[in-house]
């Protein structure tokens, strides 16, 4: 189940085209989504949008939405429920765009899927109109990364049973309150030593997916500090004792 969540995709979502053949081919891959779902444990999904001003620019917030659109479609298709925030220099600072279950009616399998198009355009089309204003209201302080892991972990008891956790941090991954992540370069056995003096929360059955290290308005960081960013996060994850950590530069993991 976990691997379904962590396939999200950008590239190719603005080429396809409308028509009978593409419905068949949408409604393919939906079923091939749907083969993955976990009847026993639908998706809590929480997906943390990074609102800071080192990425806070108009190709990245693309990326991420689009990305966020089919998490989205994800979560509609396994009957589960969406959380999407938009966060910044405190776990305080964080505004809910989305916060509310997606469940498809319908008698059969094919009849539910046929809603999922429209359900996640409503989703979209809300969220969108939302997230500038929500962006200006944050305070631009700092970047607190780190904070949202316990935010997630609040939202999922919350949910409770029977959901399962499944955490999307879109981010730079560069972090600048309690203590700095950024320009400098670390090893693997500092940026693991550094993730061990965080204190985070215990999601154990969760998927863990932060994507998009490394990824700012401006000056490109070196490869050796994206490693570092990579090395952290995938560290700080471990410690959390999630079932599934991904960490990643690249929003296009997997295509549908």
């Amino acid at each position: 189940m976990a691997a379904a969540f962590v396939a999200i995709t950008v590239m190719g979502l603005s080429s396809c085209t409308s028509g009978p053949s593409a419905n068949r081919g949408e409604l393919a891959a939906d079923q091939q989504v749907l083969a993955g779902c976990d009847a026993v444990a639908p998706p809590a999904t929480d997906v943390q949008l990074d609102g800071s001003g080192s990425s806070n620019a108009e190709p990245i917030v693309e990326e991420r939405l689009k990305a966020t659109e089919e998490i989205v479609r994800t979560t509609a298709i396994c009957g589960g429920r969406i959380r999407v925030s938009v966060f910044s220099a405190t776990s305080a600072a964080t505004t809910v765009l989305v916060d509310r279950p997606l469940h498809l009616e319908g008698a059969t399998d094919n009849a539910k899927l046929k809603k999922v198009s429209p359900l996640v355009t409503e989703v979209m089309a809300s969220l969108r109109s939302k997230y500038t204003e929500a962006v200006k209201s944050l305070p631009n302080s700092g970047t607190d990364v780190s904070a949202m892991y316990r935010l997630a972990a609040e939202w999922a008891a919350q949910v409770g049973a029977p959901y399962r956790l499944h955490l999307y941090l879109l981010t730079d991954g560069f972090q600048t309150v309690n203590f700095r992540l950024d320009y400098r370069a670390r090893s693997r056995d500092e940026a693991a030593r550094l993730a061990g003096e965080v204190a985070v929360p215990q999601l154990p059955g969760a998927s863990v997916l932060v994507a998009g290290l490394g990824r700012v308005a401006d000056n490109p960081p070196a490869s050796s500090v994206v490693d570092g960013l990579v090395a952290f996060y995938d560290a700080l994850c471990q410690r959390t004792s999630a079932a599934s950590c991904t960490s990643v530069t690249d929003y296009a993991i997997a295509g549908r």
